[in-house]
């Protein structure tokens, strides 16, 4: 039998993830108020398939939303919480989860104007990736952003994924323009430095 065929089932379900910098919790609908507030600034979906919050209702069905593709297993969202001030400042998920090749992709990631440059999302995707590759054994963690979104790449890049290539004319956002896509990946020979240097990073503060 292959080392692969021994590994546990690849089941990606919600999780607690706790790290010094933020606390990454299973999203609930108790949430779409916090992310009311801070999903308000249209900059925050520039890039993002769906439009800015304009007012509670739209928080409260996003989060439904989202909560309804855990259901039928398209995707698994996350809250991400700042440990300093206890405050919601983003979300994140893991989605295009595929068990027969052990993979699954981070997405769907937005975080408060105020949280950005700040360590909350190097410290989120520490606790993320950790989780898919040391908890769930995953064989391909994959990441992807807009062609035009190019702090997005910069970020994805400072992380040691590995460009792969673009899908042209990939997605259709809210306004209705189909945009290229920049896909992304670390594989678990990858993985060893990818943590070594994050850790490293988060430490140097």
């Amino acid at each position: 039998m292959s080392a692969t065929m021994e590994l546990p089932s690849f089941r990606v379900g919600p999780v607690e993830l706790d790290h010094a910098v933020v606390r990454v919790e299973p999203m609930r609908p108790e949430h779409a108020p916090d992310l009311w507030v801070i999903g308000r600034d249209a900059a925050t979906w520039r890039w993002m398939p769906t439009p800015v919050f304009a007012s509670p209702v739209d928080a409260a069905n996003w989060v439904a939303r989202a909560l309804d593709d855990q259901l039928h297993g398209r995707r698994v969202p996350f809250v991400i919480r700042r440990r300093s001030d206890g405050m919601i400042v983003g979300s994140t998920s893991f989605l295009d989860i595929r068990a027969p090749e052990r993979a699954l992709e981070i997405g769907w990631t937005w975080l408060a104007p105020a949280a950005c440059g700040s360590a909350v999302n190097t410290a989120t995707k520490l606790l993320l990736l950790t989780h898919a590759f040391d908890t769930l054994g995953a064989g391909r963690v994959q990441l992807k952003t807009d062609a035009r979104n190019h702090v997005s790449q910069a970020a994805i890049e400072r992380l040691g994924a590995k460009r792969e290539g673009v899908l042209r004319k990939h997605m259709r956002l809210h306004d209705g323009f189909v945009r290229d896509t920049v896909f992304y990946s670390i594989l678990p020979e990858e993985w060893p430095a990818i943590k070594g240097g994050l850790t490293e990073r988060l430490a140097r503060g």
